[in-house]
């Protein structure tokens, strides 16, 4: 089923705003903190949480498959923690998130496409800085040149559920 991008969509927050946050969490700006805010505000809506930080956030689970620039603005724009249980961090090494509505079990893989940053460097060929192509095109591009997205069925049981945990079990670290 092909899942629709740009369609009647509204941000949560506007993109400058979403930033400024993600910047003061991060401690800086950079194009991994935009494709993750951009990220995160389409796999909301792809799923239907309207307001994650808000009156949706016990229903929003999110895996992130890096421990990159990326995962910050995922929590920052969504407000999910791992000390709340709602981010779970899987080290795949792809720029990756699952979003789950646990509501209605609902849920995207999205994945940053690898040709973005070959997109970056044919829209803008004459600014030099890397990081600065890559963060206008990021800004500027369509949900569907920047991600890919899959509907997927997630494995959700009592013991991913976010809150306090339901059982605790103590491992040695040696």
């Amino acid at each position: 089923m092909p899942v629709p991008f740009e369609e009647g969509r509204q941000s949560l927050q506007p993109l400058d705003e979403l930033l400024e946050e993600c910047r003061h969490l991060h401690g800086h700006l950079c194009a991994g903190q935009l494709l993750g805010t951009r990220m995160a505000l389409l796999g909301c809506h792809l799923i239907g949480i309207s307001d994650p930080r808000g009156a949706d956030s016990k229903k929003l689970i999110v895996w992130v498959e890096i421990d990159r620039c990326m995962a910050d603005a995922i929590g920052a724009v969504t407000g999910v923690r791992l000390g709340k249980r709602s981010l779970k961090f899987v080290d795949y090494g792809k720029v990756a998130a699952t979003f789950l509505n646990t509501a209605s079990g609902h849920a995207v893989r999205i994945v940053a496409r690898e040709e973005s940053r070959a997109l970056a460097d044919t829209r803008y060929p004459l600014i030099e800085n890397k990081k600065e192509r890559q963060f206008r095109t990021y800004r500027e591009a369509s949900d569907e040149e920047l991600f890919k997205v899959e509907v997927v069925e997630v494995e959700y049981g009592e013991m991913d559920a976010p809150g306090h945990p339901r059982s605790r079990s103590f491992r040695s670290m040696r």
